[in-house]
């Protein structure tokens, strides 16, 4: 069964980390590419498990050195991104590199957190944003991370994890419509985050 809960033992000692950090970022790489999917010419959703933010809370303490101070507040702020055995969880970004070209998207792009969604075997599931934190300002600028929770039913659990099942990402934004086929090495490793 997948472990639903990072907690402060699960934390490795920031020097023995930082030994094998280059190997763990390596496997890690190996890892993210099966829980990653571009929609569109610069979204890009990155399914998280208990595994990505265990190693982004060694990555965020190991950089930043806060110290046990700083263990706390990482865990509060990954734990609610790992999911808890009926949902997918995302953090999708929006990724232009030209600062001026991104102020300008991301200002076209307001709301672009309620209209994510999977589609599947007859089956919808819109993805809900976390409603702790601004998605998008009251002006209509995005921004550019979205963290998104795709609920599923006992049933659509199912459909997806099926042998062969066709996943659609899709993006339903009036300045952003997009659609995406997961490859199903993505789906097969997504459909593990149910067990």
């Amino acid at each position: 069964m997948a472990k639903r809960v990072l907690t402060r033992d699960d934390l490795m000692p920031l020097d023995k980390f930082g030994a094998e950090r280059r190997e763990l970022r390596k496997r890690m790489s190996e890892m993210k590419r099966l829980r990653r999917i571009e929609v569109g010419p610069f979204v890009t959703f990155y399914f998280e498990n208990y595994d990505t933010m265990l190693h982004q809370v060694h990555e965020m303490l190991f950089i930043e050195k806060g110290g046990e101070e700083q263990v706390a507040d990482e865990i509060a702020a990954y734990n609610p991104l790992i999911p808890q055995g009926s949902e997918l969880v995302a953090t999708v970004m929006i990724e232009v590199d030209d600062p001026i070209r991104r102020g300008a998207v991301l200002s076209r792009l307001g709301g672009i957190e309620g209209v994510m969604k999977l589609t599947f075997g007859g089956e919808t599931v819109v993805g809900l944003p976390d409603p702790d934190r601004e998605n998008s300002t009251p002006d209509g600028k995005a921004s550019a991370v979205q963290f998104l929770h795709f609920p599923f039913t006992a049933e659509q659990k199912k459909k997806f994890a099926a042998a062969g099942a066709q996943v659609l990402v899709a993006i339903d934004h009036p300045n952003y419509g997009h659609i995406a086929v997961m490859p199903d090495p993505v789906r097969e490793a997504l459909a593990k985050d149910f067990d």
